[in-house]
C-alpha cells in the first residue's frame, strides 16, 4: 500500500470491506478492480466519485486511441472534468504527453485524484488545477491552446442516464453538449467528450460545423458497450 502521510478529509474513503460501503454504491465496489486495478494499493474515492470512475480498461483504450490518432503539434492534454483521476492517470501512463494538465472542481475529489495518480506511479507527469474548467482554459491555460486537445468526460445527471432509450445531450445536466462543446472551441478545435452509451448521434453530428470531420467509438468491456467518445477536429481514430 502507498505510504502517504497526507490525511484522506473526511469525505474521502478507501474501503476495504462491503460491509463499509454505503447501499448506493455496493454495486460499484463490487468491480473496484476494474475501475482500479491497484485499488488495493490504497486508491482514495469519494462516495459520489465511485459514480463517475471509467472503469481502467475502458481508460487505458481511450488513452491508446489518442496516442495514436492525435493530430500532429498536440503535445498537451487537457483533461477538463479529471474527477478521481482515472482517466488522467491513463493519459500520464501513455507517455505521449509532454504534460497532462486535470482539472477538478471539488477539492475532495481532487485530493483524491493527486493521491491515486501517487498509486500509480505519475504524479510527477500531471499538473493539477482546481476550479471551473471552462474558466481555468480561458485565464490559466490559453497559451497552450496550440498545442492541446481537451478530453472531457462531464457529468451526466447521474445514474438515472441508464433508463433512457436515446439520451437526450441537450438536457443533459449541469452541461449540455452544445454547452460543452461551445466552451470547449473557444480553446481548441480537438476535442474529445466522454458520453453515455445511448446518446443521440444526430446531435453529437450536429453541432459540427460543415466540412469537418467527427468520428463516434463505442468502448466495450466483457462484451458489453460501456460508453463512447465522440471526436471533434480530424483524428484518426481506427
Amino acid at each position: 500500500m502507498l505510504e502517504d502521510t497526507e490525511e484522506a478529509p473526511p469525505e474521502v474513503h478507501h474501503y476495504s470491506d462491503i460491509g463499509e460501503v454505503p447501499w448506493d454504491i455496493q454495486n460499484y465496489f463490487a468491480q473496484r478492480y476494474k475501475l482500479f486495478s491497484k485499488y488495493d494499493e490504497g486508491v482514495w474515492l469519494t462516495d459520489d466519485a465511485w459514480f463517475g470512475v471509467t472503469p481502467e480498461p475502458i481508460a487505458n483504450k481511450i488513452a491508446d486511441h489518442l496516442v495514436e490518432s492525435s493530430p500532429k503539434g498536440r503535445s498537451i492534454l487537457v483533461d477538463a472534468f479529471a474527477g478521481a483521476g482515472g482517466n488522467t492517470i491513463a493519459f500520464a501512463k501513455s507517455g505521449k504527453w509532454k504534460r497532462v494538465y486535470a482539472i477538478e472542481k471539488n477539492p475532495a475529489v481532487l485530493k483524491c485524484a493527486k493521491h491515486n495518480a501517487k498509486v500509480y506511479g505519475v504524479e510527477d507527469k500531471i499538473t493539477w488545477f482546481e476550479g471551473d474548467c471552462f474558466e481555468i482554459l480561458k485565464n490559466q491555460l490559453k497559451d497552450l491552446a496550440p498545442y492541446s486537445i481537451v478530453f472531457a468526460s462531464p457529468p451526466w445527471g447521474g445514474p438515472g442516464y441508464r433508463s433512457d432509450w436515446v439520451f437526450n445531450l441537450r438536457t443533459m445536466e449541469p452541461y449540455s453538449l452544445a454547452h460543452l462543446y461551445n466552451e470547449f472551441s473557444l480553446f481548441t478545435e480537438h476535442i474529445v467528450l466522454f458520453l453515455p452509451r445511448t446518446s443521440d448521434l444526430k446531435q453529437l453530428a450536429k453541432v459540427v460545423d460543415d466540412g469537418k470531420k467527427a468520428t463516434v467509438m463505442h468502448y466495450c468491456m466483457e462484451g458489453a458497450s460501456k460508453a463512447l467518445c465522440i471526436y471533434y477536429g480530424g483524428f484518426d481514430v481506427k
